[in-house]
Order: structure tokens, then sequence, then C-alpha cells
């Protein structure tokens, strides 16, 4: 297939198309050119046939695809790097000397600016030593020196610059949409519709763990919205009639009903790109530290300069320390090592939302997991039905999946999931659906008040009780499986057994993130004692916590961070929320609920477990390195400092050794940490 130039949108289709292909295990696609290069398996013919059929018109792979990518960021800053180095070389290679004067000047206003401003302001900061290192050059009329600073200054510009847009796109995409269907209220009910189909004026209901998909306006219904993905705001916010929500904002409590004012797409992109622009979220501690540093440094290089410049009265030694200049192998080899970790997590399907969460998990000592879902299959299955009454026990899933649909999680998504493999279409026949975290859902059909969720909430709560003659039934459930009890007109009408079986990676999972560095793993469930006792124990975990409510595992999270732990928290439900907001790194499974991964600063876009170990592995690969940069370039450039004073190394030797020394340290940061790749 001959595509010639592609656009950037069209690079990006093509590139999704080729890595959903079952037998591609990695493919690249270069825009410039329209060529790919494909990794596979399997038979060269059978991928030939596939990637023929690929169009660049289809338009359910436009839904899939996000709109915005780092592709269009990745070529406007190579171009400008390329063309950086051209002119370096053309002026070099080309230009007669007067004329490289001359060009080596205008080159280094901005910096000699720059460097004046920070001065006036009364700052002794990186600026100001490099507008000394690169005018004093320029006074002595060494201009090969001014240009060779001046050039990579330039370059360490473009490439911070680079670093902070790329993480801004990248934290960006992960906060953007990714929904394909949502519910339109039509004629008093709910339909389940593709967004795609969405249009201004429509009504849309949103539910309790829900993102909210399109910007509108609330005409019925009253929620709890969580807003910091768009406003920064760390409290959920009160929305109720009239008021206006942002797509991508989650409801946490409560329910709405939306009046469309401006669908889903770029829009919201933007906004959060301009909203994070700026933002220090973005920024590890590592980095802020590598700025820190190379500003402190500044005094003591000035003074350094002044101080030999004393002792030898010798200009050519004192200058020998200001070209020597700390800062550009911190400032460009941090960023550029967090970035790096952060794009080799994604390569593992690992998005991490910003350097400072890599940082955290490095750091962290104590891992929290909810059991269902993370510890446990993503995708529990319904093992049996048992129904009382005499009530058939397709028609109680029907009514059980139609309720649990509208709040989707690993059990919910189990009971719709048998209903659709057993072929239950069913029509929406009840009343607004209410769902109480950690409890159940409660709705009406006719007359009945239909209640599904926990043996707490059924029978205690809610005050059920089990029909006459039929309690040896309800005390012969299988005890090795969850239970999901639904209850019509206060009478128990159903026990949906789910069986939520463990991964088989979980222990060896355990096992291996305690040799990283986690010294305490805690498991933390809505289940029962027994079986949280059970899942415990072989798992490997150091400590378990049953039957708890959401406010509980966020309690706990708290609890452990003030008594001076690092933590990380696992899971994947509308349950899991506030402890996710409330960890050092809060990790959302993949599988989970919407306001999960809206929440989470690390989503695991696959279903392995085994990507926590990638990740923390990745992390402590980082500090690693970044501790080893901060050694290197303090020693070396020290060390080049000792040899211009004492005069084994003329200013202009210090300045190329410094240079060469940034570029290859910079280099080295933009490389893998890991050595073996994922395979498939």
């Amino acid at each position: 297939m001959s595509t010639g130039r592609m656009t950037i949108r069209q690079a990006d289709l093509f590139s999704f198309y080729l890595s959903s292909l079952p037998q591609v295990k990695e493919a690249k696609v270069y825009e410039r050119t329209g060529d790919a290069v494909i990794v596979y398996t399997g038979e060269r013919s059978e991928l030939i046939r596939q990637v023929l059929q690929f169009r660049f018109d289809d338009e359910a792979l436009k839904e899939l695809v996000p709109k915005n990518s780092g592709r269009a960021i990745n070529q406007e800053y190579e171009e400008k790097l390329v063309e950086k180095v051209l002119i370096k070389l053309f002026t070099k290679v080309f230009l007669p000397a007067p004329i490289r004067a001359v060009h080596t000047f205008f080159s280094a206003i901005p910096f000699l600016w720059k460097g004046i401003k920070t001065a006036v302001r009364g700052k002794l900061a990186v600026e100001v030593l490099d507008a000394a290192a690169i005018g004093i050059s320029m006074l002595r009329k060494d201009f090969a020196t001014a240009s060779s600073v001046s050039f990579l200054l330039g370059v360490g510009e473009i490439l911070e610059e680079w670093t902070h847009k790329k993480s801004v796109s990248d934290l960006a995409g992960s906060m953007s949409l990714n929904i394909e269907k949502v519910w339109q209220v039509a004629d008093s009910s709910e339909i389940l519709v593709p967004i795609s189909s969405i249009q201004e004026g429509d009504l849309v209901a949103v539910h309790i763990g829900s993102v909210i998909p399109v910007d509108g306006t609330v005409t019925s219904g009253d929620a709890m919205v969580n807003q910091a993905s768009m406003t920064g705001e760390s409290m959920p916010v009160h929305k109720s009639r009239d008021m206006y929500v942002y797509a991508g904002t989650a409801v946490e409590e409560g329910s709405l009903i939306v009046r469309v004012k401006r669908t889903s797409g770029s829009t919201r992109y933007e906004r959060i790109v301009t909203m994070i622009e700026d933002s220090e979220k973005l920024k590890s501690n590592l980095e802020g530290k590598a700025a820190h540093l190379a500003d402190a440094l500044v005094p003591w290089s000035f003074g350094g300069s002044l101080l030999t410049w004393f002792l030898t009265r010798n200009v050519t030694k004192a200058i020998s320390i200001l070209m020597v200049d700390f800062s550009c192998a911190l400032k460009l080899s941090m960023p550029l090592a967090v970035l790096s970790a952060m794009r080799e997590a994604s390569t593992y399907q690992v998005t991490v939302k910003g350097g400072t969460y890599l940082e955290a998990v490095a750091e962290a000592d104590t891992i929290v997991f909810d059991k269902t879902g993370t510890l446990t299959k993503a995708k529990p299955v319904v093992a049996d039905i048992v129904t009382f009454e005499g009530r058939d026990k397709n028609e109680m899933l029907r009514v059980a999946a139609c309720l649990e649909e509208h709040f989707p999680h690993s059990m919910a998504n189990a009971v719709v999931a048998e209903s659709i493999r057993r072929g239950l279409v069913h029509e929406e026949m009840h009343s607004q659906v209410e769902y109480i975290v950690a409890h159940g859902i409660v709705s009406t059909i006719g007359s009945d008040r239909v209640i599904i969720g926990s043996s707490h909430f059924v029978f205690e709560d809610e005050h059920c009780v089990i029909p006459e003659g039929e309690e040896e039934a309800f005390h012969s459930l299988p005890p090795e499986y969850s239970h999901l009890y639904m209850a019509i007109a206060g009478r128990l009408a159903a026990v949906i057994c789910i069986e939520d079986p463990l991964r088989n990676e979980a222990p060896e999972v355990i096992q291996k993130l305690k040799q990283l560095g986690i010294s305490h793993v805690v498991m933390m469930t809505g289940d029962s004692e027994r079986t949280a006792r059970s899942i415990a124990a072989r798992v490997g975990a150091d400590e378990y916590d049953s039957e708890v409510l959401p406010e509980d595992k966020a309690g706990y999270v708290e609890k452990a961070r003030n008594a001076g732990h690092k933590v990380i928290m696992v899971g994947d439900g509308i349950n899991d929320s506030p402890a996710l907001s409330a960890a050092d790194a809060g990790i959302a499974i993949s599988e989970g609920a919407e306001i999960a991964r809206e929440i989470a600063d690390i989503t695991i876009s696959e279903d392995a477990m085994d990507r926590l170990v990638t990740l923390k592995a990745l992390s402590n690969a980082l500090m690693r390195r970044v501790n080893r940069n901060y050694h290197f370039v303090i020693g070396f450039n020290l060390g080049l400092i000792l040899l211009g004073i004492s005069g084994v190394l003329s200013p202009s030797a210090s300045a190329l050794l410094h240079n060469t020394s940034t570029i290859a340290i910079s280099l080295h940061s933009m490389t893998n940490l890991l050595k073996v790749k994922k395979e498939g």
C-alpha cells in the first residue's frame, strides 16, 4: 500500500490500526514518507492482507483513536533541533571568521539579555552565570567558546521545552475522554448509544462512578462532582439544576441529567493543556532539586572565579571556572531522564501522569491492594444463580443486569456479561436507579422496590426477609463464591454467585515487589472475614482488613502517610477512588470504573498485574540513574574546574569537555532503563 506523505492524524490512525492486529508485536509509522516498520509473527501474506484492508475513512477507527497525540509535538521539536544543528554546522564550515563572530554575537543576545534582567532583579541565578561565561568569552575574542556555549544553551532550551510540552501532552492525553457509549435520555427512559450520535441539545444521564462525557447544563438531579482534572479543586463540587458541568469530570455521589452544550473532542484536551501548561504537578522533586542545585552553585562558581583571579592574577584560570556551567547538565539530564522513564513506561501499557509519581513509586514502602479486580482477576464470572419462591433464573439475571449495567464495576460487569452470553435482551423497565456506595443499588419496577447488593445492605439496612420455608436453601449457598443478593418487594428473590478467582501471578508479584523495596503489603476488601483471610494468606499479604467501606481505605492510607510511610494504592472500583486520591501514588487497573481511572495518578491499560513489578523496577532504576547523574555532573565538572585552576586546561578546552559531557549525559538519560523489553 503506497500512500505518500501522511498527515499527523492519518499516521496516528494507521499506527493504532497496526498495533491492534493480533500478530503485530510492534509498529512504527513514519508520516513524512508514508512508511511503516512492523514486527510481527505468523504468515506475511495474512499480515499484508489485513494491512490492505486499512482505510483512513474508517469511522469506527476514528472514534477509538484520540485526536491529539504526541506525534505533532515530536515533529515540531525534531525539526527545531535539526535546524539548530544544521545552522551550527553551516556557520562553522562555510562562513569566514568575521561573519561567524557577528553570528555568535547575535545568537548570544537572548542569553546576555536574560542574564542582565536576572541580575537587575537582584538574583544570582544560572542565567547570570551563562551570560557572564558568554560575555567574557566574547570580550576576550574567544568567539568559538562563546558560540559553543550559546549553541548548547539553545539546544538545552529546545530540549527542555520539548520535555515540558510532551509531558503536558501525555498528561492531557491520559486525562482526555475515552468513552464509547453514553446513556441518552429519550421518552423518560435511558438508552445506551454511541457517543458519536450525541448532538447539542440532547439529554444525557450520568450516574455515580461515571465520567461526564460532554459539556452541558444540569436539567435535573444532584451530585458531587470531582473536577480535579479540569479545575484543580481537591474537593468534589455540588452540582444541581441549571449548573454547568465539564466533560471529563467524574460523579462521585448522586446522578445528573445533562443537556449537551458541547460534545466531547479536542476542546477538552485543549482546556486541559491550558490548565496544566505551567503546572508544577508535572515536575518531580528530582527536577526541582536539579534546578535548585544548579542555581545554588552559581555563587560558588562566581566566588571561585574571583578568588582564583585574586590569588593568581591569571584571567585565563579564573575564566576556566565560568566556562564550566553545572546548570546545563543538571537542568537537561534530569527532565530528560524523567520523560524517558514515562515514555518507557508507556511501552508497557502503563500511563504515568507526572514525573512526581514515578518518584513516589520508587520511594514507596507500603502498597495497599483492593482485592476484587486487582489481586483477583479483573473479570469475575457468574458461577450460579440461586432463586427463591420459584422465580426463573434467567428472569432474575435479566433484572439484575438491567440495574447493574448503570454502575459498572467488576461484579456488575460479570452479571451483565452473563446476561449477554445467555442472550437475555431487555428494555429499560425500571425507574431512576440509585447507587449507594459500597452497599448496592435501589430502583423500582412497577410498584415493587428492587434492591441488589451486599448481605449487610439487603438484610440489615433495607430489612428484607428470606421467604418462609426457604431458610435451608439460603444457608446452603456455596461458600467458595462471592454473593450478590437481590430482593423484590422486601423479600429475597435471588442470590447471584460470583466466582472471583485469584490471579495466578499475584503471589509472585507481591514477592517481587518486596524484593524491590516494598516492606509492607496490605489487602483491603468489602468481602467477608473468611474470604479476606483466605486470599491474604494465599498472596502473602502482611495485613488485611475485611468488610471495609471506601472511607476506611482512604483513612488507612492517610494514617500510614501520617506515620511517615510512602503509600501506593492499587484499585479499580468506585469504592477505591477516595483511597487512590489519598495515596502518594494511586494506580488504577484498566478494567475498572471510569472514576478510578480519572482520579488515579498511574493507569495500567493491560489486564496484567505484573506491570506493577515493571513500574516499581522502572522507578527504582530512574532514581539510580538520577543519583548517578548528580554524582557524575558534580564530580566531572569539579575536576574540570581544578584542572583549569591548575593551568592544565585552557578555558576553551574546559568548555569543550564540559559541553561534550553535557551532551553525553543527556543522550544517556534518554536511553531505556530496563534491559528487557516487553514481549508481544
